[in-house]
């Protein structure tokens, strides 16, 4: 089977600045993880033209699928569209069926169709829609890119038409072994030695502390191969046992 994966390239000066705070990358992993494709790069660039389609380029080259958010809506530094047409060197002009469709829709909502919001409806030449059921104005799929907008549910919303598109791959499963009282230092080198005796099994080791009495650490074991996986888990409590600790198995990854 193959393996396709993803990047991600975030897009806006307000996450760069830290106003706003991105949960589109969890949103997209998570949706792709069933099809068993990993997210192996996310990059965050800010809203100047030559920088959005140098990562573009960059990442389409390198993986499978690429997905931008933000910068598509109606104002002046909503210049995504412009530099994914720069990128794949094609024209950009008003879609005459999503301009049709915004016109109805602002039509029913009694507001005014302003040339600002006709430029949610400019698509890059050749590139298909992306249906947008939440507040209408589609993303769009250029290539191996797909161009979504920038608010978590709108791109929830239109990440329900990306899935048909997709070549699947072999899906990760995890299993955790929360592990209460113990520290990373009490078990980084037998997680280590454990590490080497699995070919198809990645491990993590993951801390939490919310207090003096409630620290530990979340041994996480993830892989396509379901045996292997089971395996690994039953060596990750003996580990925990081992470090004189008690570890809880959950199904998935768990904090």
């Amino acid at each position: 089977m193959t393996t396709p994966n993803a990047a991600i390239c975030l897009i806006g000066d307000e996450l760069l600045s830290g106003r706003t705070r991105d949960i589109n990358v969890q949103q997209i992993a998570g949706f792709l993880r069933p099809f068993g494709i990993p997210i192996e790069e996310v990059r965050i660039v800010p809203d100047i033209h030559s920088r959005i389609v140098e990562a573009v380029n960059a990442l389409r080259e390198g993986y499978t699928y690429v997905f931008t958010t933000g910068g598509i809506g109606p104002t002046h530094d909503d210049i995504t569209a412009d530099a994914i047409a720069a990128a794949f060197g094609v024209g950009i002009d008003k879609h005459p069926e999503v301009m049709a469709m915004l016109q109805a829709r602002y039509d029913e909502m009694g507001t005014e169709f302003t040339e600002a919001r006709q430029r949610m409806a400019r698509i890059p030449d050749g590139a298909s829609l992306i249906e947008n059921p939440v507040s209408g104005a589609p993303g769009f799929q250029t290539g191996n890119v797909f161009t979504l907008a920038g608010v978590p549910s709108i791109v929830q919303g239109m990440l329900q038409d990306v899935g048909h598109r997709l070549e699947h791959g072999r899906v990760v499963n995890a299993k955790t072994v929360r592990v209460p009282g113990l520290r990373e230092g009490d078990i980084a080198e037998t997680l280590s030695a454990l590490d080497k005796d699995f070919d198809e099994v990645s491990f993590g080791s993951y801390p939490w502390f919310r207090s003096v009495s409630d620290h530990g650490v979340s041994l996480i074991a993830r892989s396509a191969d379901d045996d292997a996986l089971a395996q690994a888990a039953d060596r990750l409590i003996e580990l925990a046992k081992s470090a004189g600790g008690e570890g809880e198995l959950i199904e998935g990854e768990a904090g």
